[in-house]
């Protein structure tokens, strides 16, 4: 999954992106590199962002999104707000990106039921506890999650789960999550897993954040062992080829000599 921010406020590339035919440029070289899905996001989610109204959001992101809408590639759409979601679902996005896991506009469950897409749900939180037992408490982030979606009619095998690294957590509840992250398969949904360029990267190896690709690239490969089916990230090509090998790993490792 590579990574469309359309926002003049992201972290690593606020601003570069925000034109529609710069956007689209950028979605064909990302395509071109290997990304299966392009995820296209209208407001900045990091620390301290300032929110962005659901009228600002859709004049961003959907002439982005009727431009992508042709490409021969997969799109989601990075929002927690529903009225978002169901436009850009008319305007073309495949599948709906909530960074607050249905739980934050109590609409949101219903949206994706009445879109009949795929939704990823990311735990998330408020605040950063680090005395919280990071493993239970994601567990029962996704046991309401599962609920709404349940709920609304929101098909299971639409459901993927995100474990939401770099939100709300501690760089030891992240490390701990990514080290445990097999857990998640119990639930037998597909999972994503996103951390490029962040913090907990950033932070162990004392580097600016144009200087997180090897150490993303580490986090997301041990991922990729840890379960995750999808990796978010702003290298496409890199990614793309380190999936890649861990794939022919796994294919032509488990193969028995003649």
């Amino acid at each position: 999954m590579g990574i469309l921010n359309v926002t003049p406020d992201s972290f690593s590339d606020g601003g570069r992106y925000d034109a529609p035919d710069m956007a689209l440029a950028h979605a064909k070289d990302m395509i071109a590199q290997g990304a299966d899905i392009l995820d296209v996001g209208g407001e900045s989610t990091r620390p301290g962002a300032e929110p962005v109204a659901a009228e600002d959001e859709l004049s961003r992101v959907l002439p982005v999104l009727r431009k992508l809408a042709p490409l021969d590639v997969f799109i989601s759409i990075d929002t927690y707000k529903a009225s978002v979601a169901r436009e850009a679902v008319k305007a073309g996005a495949h599948i709906i990106n909530d960074v607050w896991g249905l739980q934050r506009d109590p609409d949101m469950a219903g949206a994706v039921a009445e879109a009949n897409v795929p939704v990823i749900m990311m735990h998330n939180r408020e605040t950063v506890d680090p005395s919280l037992d990071i493993l239970a408490d994601m567990d029962r982030f996704f046991e309401r999650s599962l609920a709404l979606a349940e709920k609304a009619g929101v098909p299971r095998q639409h459901l993927i789960l995100d474990p939401g690294f770099g939100f709300g957590k501690t760089l030891e509840q992240n490390y701990q999550i990514l080290s445990n992250l097999q857990q998640l398969k119990k639930w037998e949904l597909p999972i994503l897993a996103g951390a490029s360029r962040k913090r907990m990267v950033g932070h162990v190896l004392d580097v600016d954040t144009q200087d997180r690709l090897f150490g993303s690239l580490a986090v997301h490969v041990l991922a990729m062992q840890g379960g995750a089916q999808i990796v978010r990230a702003h290298d496409v090509k890199a990614h793309a080829d380190a999936s890649r090998i861990f794939q022919a790993m796994k294919k032509l490792g488990s193969l028995h000599a003649e």
